[in-house]
């Protein structure tokens, strides 16, 4: 592993937090991601379910967990199952978990093999009323294609029809969503890699490089610090296509005169950094890019000290809204009159700041939680405020990832933010 996994005593409290909200006689099961295939005998590199490794921190395909606390068998209240490390797997793909591996990661003391799982699960499903199963229920996630999740969920209807069927995520989602202090402790890793990724990035920007050269010194860092890789698709956005949001094509030359917007972040231990800069390739800001990008700086620095608990996603959207009309009107991208006369369904900012400020981060970049969840300390979310002027072919996003609580906890406050600082690093 590239990483010390969490402490087995993580993974144990988290199962009995979500032991205690189980109804009596009941069952909870989670199966792993697949393998995606690419090409011939290859897979497309995996990534773990991020409720199993919450739960249990097994960071290997092919992987269930049972928790049938009220199994007449003590053995069968905690079961986890993985892959049987033959010698011939172990010489075509290297080293797999042993049952001591599994167990010492976990603090499950009952580890079996894979082959064993369909005798065990109709035995524990002989003694549960009602079985917990997880599906994604996050908004922005849309399931285009039968899951690993999907099909057990399907099968085990199919197979043990009489039974009733609830849902993880209620109980699961509230317990993910606060951080403890361990996975803080992770997050911050991952944004200091994020951050001297950046560091070295920018350094290395100048006219007439690709964007996919300055993508490479990103990803060199991430993955010589430990790091799995990027946390997402990494988007590195020069000339116009800075307000494209999503842009990762990444192949484009950087011209004098381009500002240059990178969103990126390094998984580190399987959790997320979030981080979005913006710089001028040439090493200076012109007066209108200086001028846009202050804007946003205001409202960014404005924006982090209010991720406290009480407020929500929607109260930090309404207050960077309002303040986007007022950068936006300084700029020139409409008047005050013009906003008393708009479509108020169709508000002018919307032009020029598209997206909202802020998601939640944690085992997953955009990780669960919704907008009307109060801020609880030990949440992590990001502030990303952003104005995107495409007939000027500016766009502007500054990012950080901030830990709620009575003072916010900014995981990037040592990077480079100012005008100043970044001209300063460039030169």
């Amino acid at each position: 592993m590239k990483y010390q996994p969490l402490s087995p005593d993580f993974y144990i409290n988290n199962r009995k937090n979500v032991v205690s909200e189980m109804k009596e006689n009941s069952v909870a099961i989670l199966v792993s991601n697949d393998e995606y295939p690419r090409s011939g005998d290859t897979t497309h590199s995996f990534r773990q379910n991020s409720e199993l490794l919450y739960l249990c921190g097994i960071d290997q395909e092919e992987s269930v967990l049972v928790m049938a606390p009220w199994h007449p068998n003590p053995d069968y209240r905690e079961i986890l199952f993985i892959k049987n490390p033959s010698p011939e797997m172990v010489v075509w793909y290297g080293h797999r978990f042993s049952k001591e591996d599994a167990s010492g990661i976990s603090g499950v003391k009952t580890i079996l093999f894979t082959d064993s799982f369909e005798s065990v699960l109709h035995d524990v499903m002989m003694s549960s009323k009602s079985v917990y199963l997880h599906l994604p229920e996050n908004p922005r996630l849309k399931i285009s294609h039968p899951t690993q999740e999907i099909r057990f969920a399907e099968k085990l209807k199919n197979e043990y029809p009489l039974h009733k069927y609830k849902r993880l995520a209620p109980i699961l989602y509230p317990l993910r969503n606060i951080k403890h202090p361990e996975e803080l402790k992770v997050l911050r890793r991952a944004c200091e890699i994020t951050g001297d990724a950046f560091m070295r990035a920018a350094k290395s920007v100048k006219p007439g490089k690709y964007e996919y050269e300055i993508e490479a010194e990103l990803t060199y860092e991430m993955l010589r610090q430990g790091a799995a890789g990027h946390s997402f698709a990494p988007i590195v956005a020069s000339g116009k296509d800075t307000c494209i949001l999503h842009y990762i094509k990444n192949d484009k030359k950087m011209e004098d005169g381009d500002l240059l917007l990178l969103d990126f972040g390094a998984e580190y231990a399987n959790y997320a950094g979030d981080c979005s800069r913006t710089i001028p390739v040439n090493g200076r800001f012109s007066p209108r890019q200086k001028a846009v990008y202050n804007a946003v700086l205001a409202i960014y620095k404005e924006t982090i000290p209010l991720f406290k608990p009480g407020m929500t996603i929607h109260k930090i959207n309404d207050y960077v809204f309002k303040r986007m009309e007022e950068e936006m009107i300084r700029l020139g991208l409409f008047t005050a009159e013009d906003v008393k006369n708009q479509n108020p369904a169709m508000p002018l900012f919307k032009q020029y700041y598209m997206h909202n400020t802020s998601h939640f981060i944690g085992l997953d970049v955009h990780d669960v939680g919704q907008r009307d969840w109060i801020f609880q300390p030990g949440q992590v979310i990001s502030c990303e405020p952003g104005i995107y002027i495409a007939e000027e072919g500016i766009g502007v996003r500054i990012e950080t990832d901030v830990v709620v609580g009575e003072t916010p906890i900014d995981l990037m406050a040592g990077l480079p933010v100012e005008v100043e600082e970044i001209e300063r690093l460039m030169a």
